[in-house]
């Protein structure tokens, strides 16, 4: 009766731990960097289904900083060596449980398999992650508020303030300014209305010829196109080049009878060579008037 009784209330304590010792049952491990409260007996679920609970935890003896799970599963549920088990909150309290993620390898864990350790992060985790971009960006804009207080404070001094009302009343008196001219604008153009009628109407008749004589000022284009042309085969620049030439030649004569070379040189600067030319001009004049006058003297007539 003794034994029978210890062997029910040992059956009685397993089972009230979740272990049951007339089912099948594996055990799994997982290595974590944190549990986030994760303590045995929390449920170990598949899919939603409870298959088992945490058996153990403890710090991994050659690493500190990590912490081993026992997994105890019950059941021959096959579950894929590549499996993962999630830690999550599985209320808004934050109680916490594992969930096992069944992978897509094709070989079955085996009982003492280390699974992939997952790990979610808890609601104030979570809560902590979305409001602490808020709460820097309030932070910086109390100080952007602070810093603007401050400048504001400065700036707007005595002085800066009578300067923005002396600001205010130069851009009043400058829109005053502005109406003002709109109106006299508005009245000239009234005023003014015929001849800027006439003007438009000169400017279309204006246009209106233009458009009738667009063939003579074709025309006109097209005479100076051509005579552009012609310009440019007329070899101009060849032209210019041999007159430049011909002068330059004939500064050079110019150089050489002022220099007294050549005859015509030497008549111009010789005055000797002038003098005779001059005497035997006069002799030979003396000789025709010699020979007017007797021409027997030079020319003898025989009569046979």
């Amino acid at each position: 009766m003794f034994v029978i009784a210890t062997a029910i209330l040992i059956w009685g304590l397993m089972f009230l731990k979740g272990l049951e010792l007339f089912k099948t049952s594996r055990t799994f491990y997982a290595v974590y960097d944190h549990v986030n409260g994760l303590v045995a007996a929390n449920p170990i679920s598949i899919k939603g289904l409870q298959v088992g609970q945490v058996k153990k935890l403890y710090f991994d003896k050659r690493n500190p900083q990590r912490i081993i799970v026992e997994l105890y599963i019950l059941g021959d549920y096959p579950i894929p060596r590549n499996s993962a088990a999630r830690i999550y909150s599985s209320t808004l309290l934050g109680s916490r449980e594992i969930e096992i993620i069944p992978g897509d390898s094709p070989i079955i864990a085996k009982d003492g398999d280390t699974l992939i350790a997952l790990t979610e992060a808890t609601l104030s985790d979570q809560v902590n992650q979305q409001l602490l971009p808020l709460k820097k960006k309030a932070e910086n804009l109390i100080s952007s508020i602070d810093t603007v207080a401050v400048i504001i404070q400065q700036v707007l001094n005595k002085n800066t303030r009578e300067n923005l009302v002396m600001a205010i009343e130069h851009v009043k008196q400058t829109l005053e300014n502005i109406a003002h001219t709109t109106y006299n604008l508005d009245t000239l153009m009234g005023t003014q209305r015929n001849n800027l009628a006439a003007i438009i109407i000169n400017v279309e008749s204006i246009s209106r010829n233009l458009k009738q004589n667009n063939d003579k000022i074709t025309n006109v284009i097209n005479n100076f196109s051509n005579i552009s042309d012609s310009l440019a085969k007329a070899r101009i620049p060849y032209t210019i080049a041999q007159v430049n030439k011909a002068v330059i030649d004939l500064d050079s004569v110019l150089q050489k009878i002022n220099n007294g070379k050549g005859t015509v040189g030497q008549l111009l600067t010789n005055d000797q060579l002038y003098k005779e030319v001059e005497k035997a001009a006069r002799d030979l004049n003396l000789l025709l008037e010699d020979i007017k006058a007797n021409p027997k003297k030079y020319v003898k007539v025989s009569v046979f």
